[in-house]
């Protein structure tokens, strides 16, 4: 999916919705327990619920990785169940990875190749030679850890190094990759008095937001400070979408959850 064509599901849905397919077995309806793949179960009927409110999905590997070989497959499966029956979904592995070039280039190949996702989740600490691989990929995106929403972020990220936060570097370096068109950059929602300062580094770009919800990000404030002229924003959100119920209803739950959020999302375009 190109940049453009994601811009037009945001105006077409009126949404800049990400759901986050982090799956735990532990926190699923039990009944989903009796098929033999309940995570794709699961997942499938999520999707299903909320594909016409969201622009996006993002399953975080992590919860499909702890489940090892079957684990993997329920997020092949997912995967492409989302490609082919909603093509227009913007896809996201949320993998985080980053090694030297040729194991990047390896990491690239398995997600934009094997898997056809969209997009993938990067670590940008080894710098641009563990990056530029997954860059090489037409009409693919690489979204890179730019300011994240946990508690850790500031042992590192908000450093003061000459005078400038390293945060700030590290963004303003990733303009000098080759290909960084294709970059997008992950920023905490809980951080949102920093997105008028990075919008003057990057004011064109999309940017992920984790944290509205659950980790107490505030969707307007995110909005006020990080929205561009084509929004520019993709607001994920996992826990308070999926696990909004445990009964039979789970999915139509979730859907509620999802239209909330999307119905906030309309007002804020719609007075944009």
């Amino acid at each position: 999916m190109t940049t453009q064509q994601l811009i037009e599901q945001i105006h077409q849905k009126q949404s800049f919705l990400c759901v986050g397919l982090d799956v735990d077995l532990t926190k699923i309806p039990e009944h989903l327990l009796q098929y033999e793949d309940p995570i794709f179960e699961f997942n499938k009927r999520i999707i299903d619920a909320t594909h016409d409110l969201t622009v996006s999905y993002k399953p975080n590997t992590a919860f499909y990785e702890a489940y090892g070989i079957n684990g993997w497959k329920s997020l092949e499966k997912t995967i492409r169940y989302i490609n082919e029956k909603y093509p227009n979904i913007f896809t996201i592995a949320d993998a985080k990875r980053g090694d030297i070039g040729n194991t990047s280039s390896m990491y690239a190949k398995a997600f934009f190749e094997d898997l056809n996702f969209d997009s993938v989740t990067v670590a940008p600490y080894m710098g641009k030679d563990s990056v530029e691989p997954f860059l090489a990929f037409e009409n693919k995106h690489t979204i890179m850890l730019a300011l994240t929403s946990n508690e850790g972020a500031f042992d590192f990220q908000t450093l003061n190094i000459d005078g400038e936060e390293l945060y700030k570097k590290v963004i303003a370096t990733s303009k000098t990759w080759k290909n960084s068109q294709n970059l997008m950059y992950v920023v905490g929602a809980t951080k949102a008095e920093y997105f008028s300062e990075i919008r003057n580094i990057i004011p064109d770009s999309f940017l992920l937001v984790p944290g509205v919800g659950a980790q107490g990000g505030s969707l307007s404030e995110v909005c006020r400070y990080g929205m561009n002229a084509n929004v520019g924003l993709l607001i994920n959100s996992s826990r308070g979408i999926i696990y909004a119920s445990k009964d039979m209803d789970f999915a139509e739950k979730a859907r509620a959850e999802a239209l909330k959020i999307q119905q906030e999302m309309k007002a804020i375009l719609e007075n944009s």
